[in-house]
């Protein structure tokens, strides 16, 4: 299967980044989606941009004959997602302002990102898959 998939949390995603990175090369393209995490008494996530997104991304990324590497990272609860000082929101590589964002990840940086609003619209996705 092209589609190589990963999971993080805010605890794991440093040595999960790095192997994503290390990987980075072997793929045609690579992938960043930052979602909330599901409730764990409702196996429903709290973000309905990201309930709405997921499927979209997945069928997209799914549907590429390339091989393309993709690295969820949970961002956590809603309440630690609202911290001002959550990890992903100040570290300087991302400056998450919402979720989900999908950042394509090339020559160890960001070359294009959706966010929240607008992660879920198929022909962006599709211009983010071709680089574009």
């Amino acid at each position: 299967m092209p589609l190589k998939i990963s999971d993080a949390t805010i605890s794991t995603f440093d040595s999960a980044f790095e192997k994503f990175k290390a990987e980075a090369p072997n793929n045609k393209a690579n992938f960043i989606l930052f979602l909330a995490d599901k409730d764990p008494s409702t196996s429903l996530s709290w973000c309905p941009d990201c309930v709405r997104a997921e499927p979209v991304i997945y069928k997209k990324l799914e549907a590429t004959p390339d091989d393309v590497a993709l690295l969820r990272a949970y961002v956590g609860d809603r309440p630690t997602w609202r911290n001002a000082h959550h990890p992903w929101r100040v570290d300087s590589r991302f400056k998450l302002t919402g979720v989900p964002t999908l950042i394509r990840w090339e020559n160890d940086a960001i070359k294009g990102r959706l966010e929240d609003h607008e992660a879920h619209v198929e022909n962006k996705i599709n211009a983010l898959l071709a680089g574009n």
